[in-house]
């Protein structure tokens, strides 16, 4: 459903954000802001923030941030037309019946239309598997133990033995083969030209964060191969983008997230009460994933199966969630394969303790490590102590290095000292130690210099958002076009446009995204905080390097895609001088 910008703007300052989010988490007064606990991640001391002023939200512990829209959605895993519906309602305002020219745009958009069509082949899926035709699906998640409260809760379907049904059922209502291609849910070769996709399976609908289906897991019933078919990446199914069962999870509030293998532990999980577990689509575990997760916990636990690919697959992981900044346990499902097999052999109580229980990741890479040498041999047992001081190199913070050699010399019998001998030893031969590094905040990031130019330009962002004042100052030198970031130049264009204007609203720019990251993205650009310095002097400066920085690096990409166009060329004269004449200028807080 479209509605005008001018009708959400009135919906948003129609509810006071704080009196909104006041209803879902307790806020006390502090300054000119309301702080509580985040109600998005595990945390004991407030930072999320509600600024009365802004009419925004922003948590500086996980990164949540947006206007009142936003927050439904994020909290009540609405749309962003549910979220304003739902807000409309509150407020007592009428929304008007489909603008037909407008939503007709709408809904020929790709996007759109192809989450329209999984939508329709999911409810297609799902009818199929309460039928006759379905009955071997049925049987099949029965023998698995699954109640109809847990198929209804997932969605589960089933496809039919017979290979054109899904497609003679979209076409029926009125979607293209063009469409249903590039949906993914049929192939098309020359011997049998267009066909289903998934025939004879159990169906897992794939969902995003906001419960809209983005593709499709299929369980073949029999000895068909392969065992487990997925839909192929589409423009709206990113597999190392999303993770299964991550719908439900983030509203958990369990304080970690739970990672397994397939989308039956998953399920079986949830039905046992364990509703933070997810996993990989059809894929290892990604790094994109692992940054998904950090959303929403800074601890996982690994709950893969405990054969030998496995053990694989949790090492690599843990691999995976250190880069990400994370940190990882690993649970004991032995004597059991998985987690479902655990849960329905033990229950849910035996598979708590396992979690409390759960070992440390660094620990679990020892003893799978341990596996390969003889400890009652001298060299191997060297060996074996030598391959763990090249592991403890690989801690970049120092304190956390000394606390996993004292930890590991109790553990394995070893003289604190001597390992740590060894470590220095073994680092100095080998270049292996990493650079000691203290970040600000709990979490590492990598300072690259990607990183840096974004940084700038959320600063810059964010200054003018605190003191408008400013943009006169700077817009003689800075322009949208400056902010080489997609997302940052639109909102940079919506943000000059208002301080043109005199009257700033950073909570209604958050309004132009419809997409939650979006949304979550726009509101940290006036939320990086900004250095503490006690003089204005030092203010000033700091304020003048940013500003310089910004303009430095548009040059520098324009310079870069510098072709024979004329206008381009110009744009580089100008930024040239614009350069050279903010070297001079003094840029005042005063």
């Amino acid at each position: 459903m479209y509605y005008p910008e001018e009708l959400i703007e009135e919906v948003r300052t129609r509810n006071d954000i704080v009196e909104v989010i006041s209803g879902y988490v307790r806020l006390q007064k502090k300054g000119s802001n309301y702080f509580g606990l985040c109600p998005f991640h595990n945390e004991k001391s407030p930072s999320f923030s509600v600024s009365p002023g802004k009419q925004m939200y922003y948590c500086f512990g996980c990164g949540a941030g947006g206007n009142v829209i936003t927050f439904l959605m994020e909290y009540e895993n609405q749309t962003f037309p549910e979220a304003v519906r739902t807000l409309a309602q509150r407020a007592g305002i009428a929304l008007p019946e489909a603008d037909d020219s407008k939503e007709a745009k709408q809904a020929d958009s790709r996007r759109a239309k192809l989450l329209e069509i999984n939508k329709e082949a999911a409810k297609y899926f799902y009818y199929q598997l309460r039928t006759e035709r379905g009955s071997v699906g049925m049987e099949y998640l029965r023998k698995r133990e699954l109640s109809d409260e847990t198929m209804n809760h997932f969605g589960l379907g089933y496809a039919n033995k017979y290979s054109n049904d899904l497609i003679q059922y979209l076409k029926s209502k009125g979607y293209s083969e063009d469409l249903i291609r590039d949906a993914g849910l049929c192939n098309v070769d020359e011997k049998h030209g267009m066909y289903d996709k998934f025939w004879n399976r159990v169906m897992f609908p794939i969902q995003d964060i906001n419960h809209r289906v983005i593709g499709f897991g299929g369980r073949v019933m029999g000895d068909g191969k392969p065992k487990y078919l997925n839909s192929p990446e589409t423009e709206i199914f990113d597999k190392s983008r999303n993770l299964y069962g991550l719908n439900f999870a983030r509203t958990s509030r369990k304080g970690n997230v739970i990672l397994c293998e397939g989308y039956m532990d998953v399920i079986a999980m949830h039905q046992a009460g364990f509703t933070q577990a997810v996993a990989s689509l059809g894929t290892a575990f990604t790094s994109g994933q692992a940054s998904l997760l950090r959303r929403y916990a800074n601890e996982i636990l690994l709950s893969y199966d405990s054969d030998g690919a496995g053990v694989n697959a949790a090492l690599r992981a843990i691999g995976i969630l250190k880069e990400a900044g994370m940190t990882g346990r690993v649970i004991n499902l032995e004597p059991y394969k998985d987690p479902d097999e655990f849960i329905k052999a033990l229950g849910g109580e035996e598979f708590q303790k396992r979690l409390d229980h759960a070992e440390n990741s660094f620990f679990f890479e020892l003893r799978q490590l341990q596996k390969n040498y003889d400890l009652s041999d001298p060299e191997q047992k060297t060996a074996f102590h030598r391959e763990i001081a090249r592991k403890l190199c690989t801690f970049s913070e120092e304190v956390e290095r000394e606390n996993y050699i004292e930890a590991v010399a109790q553990k394995y019998h070893i003289s604190f000292e001597n390992l740590r001998r060894l470590v220095g030893t073994y680092a100095a031969q080998t270049g292996l130690a990493q650079p000691v590094i203290r970040p600000k905040s709990g979490v590492q990031k990598k300072n690259t210099a990607a990183e840096g130019i974004k940084n700038s330009q959320k600063l810059l962002l964010t200054w003018l958002v605190e003191q408008p004042q400013l943009y006169r100052q700077i817009s003689k030198y800075i322009s949208p076009k400056d902010f080489t970031e997609g997302l940052y130049e639109k909102v940079a264009d919506r943000l000059f446009e208002e301080l043109e204007q005199g009257n700033i609203n950073p909570a209604s720019i958050i309004s132009m995204f419809e997409e939650e990251e979006d949304q979550r993205e726009a509101a940290s650009l006036f939320h990086t905080k900004l250095e503490r310095l006690e003089s204005t002097a030092e203010q000033e400066k700091a304020l003048h390097d940013i500003v310089c920085a910004v303009k430095r690096n548009s040059y520098e990409r324009d310079s870069a895609q510098l072709g024979t166009d004329v206008a381009a060329l110009n744009r580089v004269i100008a930024g040239k001088k614009q350069l050279e004449e903010l070297a001079k200028t003094h840029i005042s807080l005063e």
